[in-house]
């Protein structure tokens, strides 16, 4: 989908850190990291707080993994299947997804928050398999808090270099995003930490 995400970012502010993902994550394909990653270096620019992007954009997550949930859980395979396509899932896979998330549905609800194509349809199949709803909610929102801070932090700290946010999401794809964005901000933590302990 072509988005120009800056443009979003500039037109309606806060709003678009939580809308892209929200769409994502009820299983509509949009760029939802890149727009947080968009918002985040706007925010960079001094046009917004970036606390306040990062709670929209977990909240945008939150409530459209929510969205996803109730469709599985109302709509059943039937209505999965029927989408199967947008996700480039064919029988096979889906029986195989399905026995996968039998045994780490769990995890996979946390973890897929940090991957592009697991984020759309884990929701879609934690409601189809009767995941119980609270142990969803607990589980989608550790991820949604964890993977808006993580994005946040990394569309923030490389804001002014819109290009290398764009070659990094290009090359290495969102999961190696997630990865890199967490050794950045360990690093700036580890930083921080060594400033405050050195001697003055």
């Amino acid at each position: 989908m072509q988005v120009d995400i800056r443009a979003l970012a500039d037109a309606i502010g806060y709003p678009a850190a939580g809308l892209g993902i929200l769409i994502e994550s009820a299983g509509i394909p949009f760029p939802g990291e890149t727009a947080l990653l968009a918002v985040a270096a706007y925010a960079a620019a001094g046009n917004l707080d970036i606390r306040l992007v990062i709670v929209l954009g977990a909240v945008g997550a939150i409530s459209g993994a929510n969205l996803g949930y109730g469709v599985g859980f109302f709509g059943g395979r039937p209505l999965v299947e029927r989408l199967s396509h947008i996700f480039r899932l064919s029988a096979s896979h889906m029986t195989r997804a399905e026995a996968f998330f039998a045994r780490h549905g769990a995890l996979t609800v946390l973890l897929g928050r940090f991957v592009l194509g697991l984020r759309s349809w884990a929701s879609l199949m934690a409601g189809m398999s009767r995941m119980p709803i609270w142990t969803f909610e607990l589980y989608t929102a550790v991820g949604a808090v964890a993977w808006a801070i993580v994005i946040g932090t990394i569309g923030f700290y490389l804001g002014s270099n819109w290009t290398l946010v764009e070659h990094v999401v290009s090359y290495l794809g969102a999961g190696g995003l997630a990865v890199g964005a967490a050794l950045i901000v360990t690093l700036l933590l580890l930083r921080r930490r060594a400033s405050r302990i050195s001697p003055r």
